[in-house]
């Protein structure tokens, strides 16, 4: 079977195309303006009046997180105090509530034109033995691409970490634990649907023993390795009262300065240690929205990419954010880069989201309109009223806020069909989610 998707009204691609063929997956063939296929057609689509863009790739998350959006308990702190204040309610979470949140945020990220995604689960407790593969069988069932991480936090209150014992968990269980869901769910074939990554929660919450083990294991199986990094001073002034040392020259000590590693968010840095992390190959997710939300900072986006660092974009936790909408994300992202950096155009922001997520996750067939990439698109329409009196098609998805795809395409098959999930009724799933959310949350009044 192969589909020809013709006319768009433009095509974030790098020359001019008057369509793409779509077979088995992924682009055959790349159509020049005005000319017609060569490859045999079984069906047409037609996207006149459509902007056709690679699907986005959001390369940072924590879907458990939509049970706990605008917690009176939580908001307008910064990260430290935000994250005492949510230990205590993600304790509670059960198996159930993450199968729950996981396809709400999958919903969200399917339907603002994201086709793969990874998330970083890292909050486990008795209730949450197959959290992963939990994630996993939703993510199957809706047919989106993911990376999951077997997250982990092993330092707890009572050894100087900041989450309460609760919630972590002790580092031989942990590495027993990622290599049986490495062997499990991990698929390293290009175009797979399902990957794993190994993610300690952060520099503040697991032990350096933890971090060395996991790098080795990584290694080993050949997975990449993901953690939060400079996200906020408090961060700093931790690793420097705990371990005598900056959080980048902590990791290094630990083995984690690696092209297999991707840290989310990047901000805090002193002279000297964004050309590290260039020099070794590292990539940054960039959060925008979370980062503004906490008071965090702006991440340096244009001096990473100067420095050989690979950035994409991540909408993060959806408790920070309080949403799990990438094409919002990107204009986020355009805005808050331009304040300090005029050099910053639509289309890198747009590339962010693409290829540069493809670039972050070792991805190279995704994220891109060309031949051989995975048939992961994303269709806009320009229909609404804030898009009236447009003249650049590309420009006004970012400049006018485009936040709904009309169509989107995963692995060759459609996801959504004119802004719905086919066969999912999405009334049913916010009755589900908000009322195991109402019940996480009446565990910590």
């Amino acid at each position: 079977m192969s589909l020809y998707l013709r006319n768009p009204l433009a095509a974030l691609c790098d020359e001019p195309i008057g369509g793409i063929v779509v077979a088995d997956g992924q682009i055959v063939e790349l159509v020049a303006p005005g000319g017609s296929p060569a490859t045999a057609i079984t069906d047409t689509f037609d996207a006149s009046g459509l902007v056709l863009l690679p699907g986005l790739i959001n390369t940072h998350h924590h879907f458990y997180q939509t049970l706990t959006r605008a917690m009176r308990r939580a908001i307008n702190q910064p990260l430290f105090p935000w994250l005492e204040s949510l230990y205590p309610v993600w304790a509670g979470l059960t198996e159930p509530m993450v199968a729950s949140a996981t396809e709400l945020a999958l919903c969200e990220l399917l339907l603002s034109g994201c086709t793969t995604t990874t998330d970083h689960h890292y909050v486990f407790n008795d209730a949450l033995g197959t959290a992963i593969e939990v994630q996993a069988d939703v993510a199957a069932r809706l047919g989106v691409r993911v990376v999951l991480t077997r997250g982990s936090m092993s330092l707890g209150a009572s050894e100087g970490g900041l989450p309460p014992d609760t919630v972590v968990q002790q580092s031989d269980a942990i590495v027993v634990d990622s290599e049986r869901l490495l062997k499990k769910l991990h698929d390293s074939n290009p175009h797979a649907m399902c990957q794993l990554a190994l993610a300690p929660c952060s520099p503040f919450s697991v032990t350096t023993e933890l971090m060395r083990d996991t790098a080795a294991l990584a290694e080993a199986h050949d997975v990449l390795l993901h953690t939060h990094l400079a996200e906020t001073e408090d961060e700093t002034e931790f690793c420097l009262a705990t371990y005598g040392q900056r959080p980048v020259d902590l990791l290094a000590s630990v083995g984690w300065l690696s092209p297999r590693t991707w840290f989310a968010h990047g901000i805090h840095f002193a002279d000297g240690e964004i050309a590290r992390l260039g020099e070794h190959g590292c990539g940054v997710t960039h959060c925008p929205s979370s980062n503004m939300v906490l008071s965090s900072g702006i991440c340096q986006v244009r001096t990473l990419e100067q420095a050989g660092v690979r950035v994409g974009l991540g909408v993060d936790g959806s408790a920070s954010n309080d949403h799990s909408n990438l094409m919002q994300e990107v204009r986020q992202a355009y805005l808050l880069q331009r304040l300090h950096d005029p050099s910053v155009t639509h289309l890198d922001a747009l590339r962010w989201a693409t290829a540069g997520g493809a670039d972050v996750l070792h991805r190279p067939e995704l994220g891109r309109i060309e031949v051989g990439a995975a048939a992961d698109l994303a269709l806009f329409d320009l229909d609404e009223l804030r898009f009236s009196g447009t003249e650049d098609p590309l420009a006004a998805l970012v400049f006018s806020g485009a936040s709904r795809a009309r169509h989107v395409m995963v692995a060759g098959s459609w996801r959504v069909q004119d802004y719905q999930i086919p066969d999912l009724d999405l009334a049913d799933l916010k009755a589900r989610h908000g009322e195991l959310a109402r019940t996480l949350q009446a565990t910590a009044t």
